[in-house]
Parts: C-alpha cells; sequence; structure tokens
C-alpha cells in the first residue's frame, strides 16, 4: 500500500510585484535581487486571502484528480500565515469548499509545511484510518513582511498549491524529517507577548515592543539549507534504495536560486533536474512545493512511473525529504 499523488491544483494573486517596482522606494535594483536570489518578481494578495488561495487551489486539485469535496476524508492545510488564528484554515477550506465529511487541522512546519503534510497524509492512508486527503500549502506572507527591509521583504511571494492523495499500489516511497530548534531563532516572527495587569513583563514590552514582521538571519538560513537538504536527500535515497541516476527530478522547496545550485553541486546532479519557478513568484514558503508541481503536472513534464523526490526546509528550523513514484 502506499498514497498516490492522484491530482493537483494552484492559485496565485493577479497582483504582479515587479524588481523595478521596488526600486521605486527601496534602495535596491533588479540586477541586485536577480544576481542575489534568482527572483524577478513575486505575486501579492489584494482582494485574495490565504483561504480563497487555498480553497480555489484546492477545488483544481480535486477536479484534476475526479474527484469530489464531498468525497474528502482529510484535510491538511499548511501556512504561517492564516487569516485567522482560530478557527484553522484547513476548517476554513472546508467549510468554502464544501467538504463536509473531512477532518481539517493545520501544519506550522513554515516552508517544510507541504512536505510534512504529505508525510502525515501518507501515514493516515497507510495505517487505514484515512482512504485520501487534501493537502495544501497556502501563504499571504506580504502582509507579514516589512516593506522598508530589503534583506527580507525583496524574497517572499503569495500563493497555494494543493494536491489529492489517496491510497495506491505506488506512490509514496519513504521519507526523512526532522527538526533543529536550536537554530530556530534564524528564521522568526513573534506574535503577542503576554502584556496582562497581571504580567511582570509589561513593562517592559513598552519599551522592547516587537515589530511583528517576519525576521531573518540570511547568511544562517542558506548555510542550514545547503547543507541539510543534499543530508536528507541522500538519507532518504539511501532508505528507498534509488540511485541518484534513477532520479527524474527534484522538487525543492524555492527560495533561492543560489541554494538550489549549491544542492545540485553538493548531490553531483544537473542543474536541469531542478525545476524552478522562484523567478516569477519569490519564495512561497508552503506553497512553493505545491504550487511548482502542479506547473510540472499540468505541462505535462511528471509521467506516471517517474521517481521524484521532494525536499523542502524553513523556520523551525524544519526539514525533509520525500521519495514519490508518480
Amino acid at each position: 500500500m502506499a498514497t498516490r499523488i492522484m491530482g493537483t491544483g494552484s492559485a496565485i494573486p493577479s497582483r504582479i510585484v515587479t524588481n523595478q517596482e521596488l526600486e521605486g522606494f527601496l534602495d535596491t535594483s533588479d540586477a541586485w535581487i536577480q544576481e542575489r536570489t534568482g527572483i524577478g518578481s513575486r505575486h501579492a494578495a489584494t482582494t485574495e486571502t490565504t483561504t480563497s488561495l487555498a480553497a480555489k487551489a484546492c477545488l483544481k486539485a480535486l477536479e484534476d484528480a475526479g474527484k469530489q469535496p464531498e468525497e474528502v476524508d482529510l484535510i491538511l492545510a499548511a501556512t504561517v500565515s492564516p487569516d485567522c488564528t482560530f478557527p484553522c484554515l484547513a476548517c476554513e477550506i472546508q467549510a468554502a469548499i464544501g467538504a463536509d465529511h473531512a477532518t481539517a487541522y493545520d501544519i506550522n512546519a513554515a516552508c517544510a509545511g507541504f512536505l510534512f503534510a504529505l508525510n502525515s497524509a501518507d501515514a493516515y492512508i497507510r495505517c487505514g484510518m484515512y482512504r485520501n486527503a487534501l493537502i495544501v500549502g497556502a501563504e499571504v506572507l506580504t502582509k507579514i513582511v516589512d516593506w522598508n527591509d530589503r534583506s527580507t521583504c525583496i524574497l517572499f511571494g503569495d500563493g497555494a498549491g494543493a494536491a489529492f492523495v489517496q491510497e495506491a499500489e505506488e506512490g509514496v516511497v519513504d521519507m526523512v524529517q526532522g527538526a533543529n530548534g536550536k537554530k530556530g531563532m534564524a528564521l522568526y516572527r513573534f506574535e503577542a507577548r503576554t502584556n496582562t495587569p497581571f504580567s511582570e513583563v509589561a513593562a517592559a514590552m513598552e519599551e522592547t515592543k516587537d515589530s511583528g514582521y517576519l525576521e531573518m538571519n540570511g547568511q544562517e538560513v542558506f548555510r542550514f539549507a545547503v547543507s541539510q537538504v543534499p543530508d536528507s536527500i541522500q538519507k532518504v535515497l539511501e532508505r528507498t534504495g534509488w540511485e541518484k541516476s534513477e532520479v527524474d527530478h527534484y522538487i525543492l522547496h524555492q527560495a533561492n536560486a543560489r541554494i538550489i545550485q549549491s544542492i545540485a553541486r553538493r548531490l553531483g546532479e544537473l542543474e536541469e533536474k531542478f525545476p524552478m519557478n522562484l523567478h516569477q513568484y519569490g519564495n512561497m514558503s508552503s506553497a512553493s512545493i505545491p504550487v511548482l508541481l502542479d506547473e510540472l503536472n499540468r505541462a505535462g513534464k511528471l509521467k506516471r512511473g517517474e521517481k521524484i523526490i521532494l525536499s523542502g526546509f524553513g523556520a523551525g528550523l524544519t526539514y525533509g525529504a520525500t521519495a514519490v513514484i508518480w
């Protein structure tokens, strides 16, 4: 028994923000951004919400799989930028698409979130608890970045990607995943802290208020990614018994072109096996892997029986790799 991806979908906001537009209010340039990141533009939600993007992606995934919302057993939503703290995004999706019979909850593993959701769905299906699952990574990151900070705001964009999975003979083969909490503060965003009449930190907070924006140590995240991702991929290859030459596609979290190129070199693999779409979307966190997966699927670039490695890393710091037979 395995868990197979039967359908994919994605949704992207209509508003495009180019590097040239950022030049109008940031001390940066298109050349500077592209050289360091590979990003040329990103999409920013205006009328769209995390829920509306996620629901649209999910409906497209169901259509691609030939399924109806009422057939869904489980919804797992990966996000760090939901519309509400509660109800969770997955429950909002359930209501929006009419998947009334589905269990629904969120996963926060940041940029590795979709991967963790896929692995969780696989575990549920393998143990017989659910027959299928709708998994989605959805983000509106533009609302949590400081648009005066050129080191972070240039990197991120909004979007959602989804996949419908169900029990099959082939599909997810094996996975590795983990976390390094000791390095977690390399990428963080604080929520409101305790500030009540009973709190000893209330007065101190008046002097040290958190920005509420995403904060990142880019060099630390880069070092983590280029060492941990190849290690995760090597481990999952060993667990499956696959040779690198057998892998048709490495579908990685789309954070930075330099990171992906470095990973390819460390693995000794051709860059052509590492598709990228970050030039037009930037870093969409949990949405990056499923959006790329959907684009490849709809372009006919994924063939049944091909061997694929999905791998991601993100705040936490979280990481993982999953071997899939398409």
